[in-house]
């Protein structure tokens, strides 16, 4: 495995910033606009940012799937960079390890505040923080013991794996190849194998069978991390990043004739289509900003992409909506009232990005 000596990526940094941005409630008071103007484009806008109930696909969906991307990208970077300094392979597993527990931990504590101390059934054990931390713990061991060509082979694997799966295997009552809300076989499974509460009562996103084919977004990065620190040109790996991008996602279109585009199903099809996007994102921002030379704007961004953990927690335990209110609720009584909580929320968004700015002066980042 070779490595080379790269500078940091102000994109990288910049679309985890805008991701954050989304997943952390950023995008709230463009979802409040909704109805409250004449404008159809803005209504279409707010849509995008709710998830479908089942099949389909809209903007929110590519969200998470591309942090786990990014987390794969950043993950080529860190491991070669712990392999220069000497780590051994040990060591990296127990560090990769060790942080897959801690955001195990974090996940459950999110998930489940206030946390419910004397009533384990009501804990719920999926969570966004446990997906990150198990996906990139897989994808290093696969990183530091596989080819590209045979990681691509384990992604291949995977999803075909998946897929049969749930076609082939018979769930009890339904049958095979069921892929409703209420027979498919990974609700099933759940249901059957892992403790605690599920989200949505009797099936879970982020339960135990979807583990397996979201990691395979993560392996996708990593390879994308691994083109991006080749000796190839700029534009060289710009054009690959596109090119793959592309094909990802024509493959998951037609897959999508057969196994649906699901987000909550975590279908092949859906994992094909958001890397294949994650791709092409990445290509348009390291062209944009790293090649190009466009930096500025993406100072907003990187702010929050540098320290992507805290903003996730912080808008779970700090009221940032209580604090804009009471800021800000004397600036915007003017309004009608239907127009106050799209104030609330802006407002909010706001206060984290100050927030977040002032731990970037003061070189505060919290990672794990």
């Amino acid at each position: 495995m070779t490595t080379k000596k790269t500078s940091r990526l102000l994109s990288l940094d910049a679309l985890r910033g805008f991701d954050m941005l989304f997943i952390s409630g950023g995008g709230t008071f463009l979802v409040l606009l909704k109805g409250k103007t004449e404008l159809p484009w803005l209504d279409t806008l707010a849509d995008q940012l709710n998830h479908v109930p089942w099949n389909g696909f809209v903007f929110y969906d590519f969200i998470f799937p591309l942090f786990l991307f990014i987390a794969g990208v950043s993950l080529s970077y860190s491991l070669n960079k712990g392999l220069a300094l000497g780590l051994t392979k040990s060591n990296l597993y127990k560090k990769v390890f060790i942080r897959m527990l801690i955001l195990i931990g974090l996940g459950i504590l999110y998930k489940n505040s206030p946390f419910p101390f004397f009533e384990p059934s009501e804990i719920r054990l999926g969570s966004v923080l446990g997906r990150i931390g198990f996906a990139c713990f897989i994808s290093t061991l696969l990183y530091l013991n596989f080819s590209k060509l045979r990681r691509v082979y384990w992604i291949t694997g995977i999803l075909i794996a998946y897929y049969a799966a749930l076609f082939l295997i018979p769930v009890p009552g339904y049958g095979a190849g069921d892929l409703s809300f209420e027979g498919n076989l990974v609700g099933w499974f759940d249901r059957t194998f892992l403790p605690g509460r599920l989200k949505q009562g009797d099936y879970d996103e982020l339960g135990l069978l979807t583990q397996f084919p979201a990691l395979c977004i993560t392996i996708f990065g990593s390879l994308a991390g691994d083109m991006l620190r080749s000796n190839a040109t700029e534009n060289k790996k710009t054009l690959t990043l596109v090119l793959i991008g592309v094909v990802a996602v024509i493959i998951g279109l037609i897959w999508n004739m057969h196994f649906p585009i699901n987000k909550r199903l975590w279908s092949s099809s859906f994992i094909m289509l958001t890397s294949g996007l994650a791709f092409l994102i990445l290509a348009l921002f390291y062209y944009i900003i790293d090649v190009k030379g466009f930096k500025k704007w993406a100072f907003f961004f990187k702010v929050i992409g540098l320290n992507s953990l805290t903003v996730y927690l912080a808008y779970r335990f700090i009221d940032f909506s209580y604090t804009s209110s009471t800021l800000f609720g004397g600036l915007f009584d003017i309004f009608p009232e239907k127009w106050h909580e799209v104030f609330i929320a802006f407002g909010a968004t706001a206060l984290v990005w100050l927030f977040l700015y002032i731990l970037y002066k003061k070189r505060i980042f919290i990672k794990i």
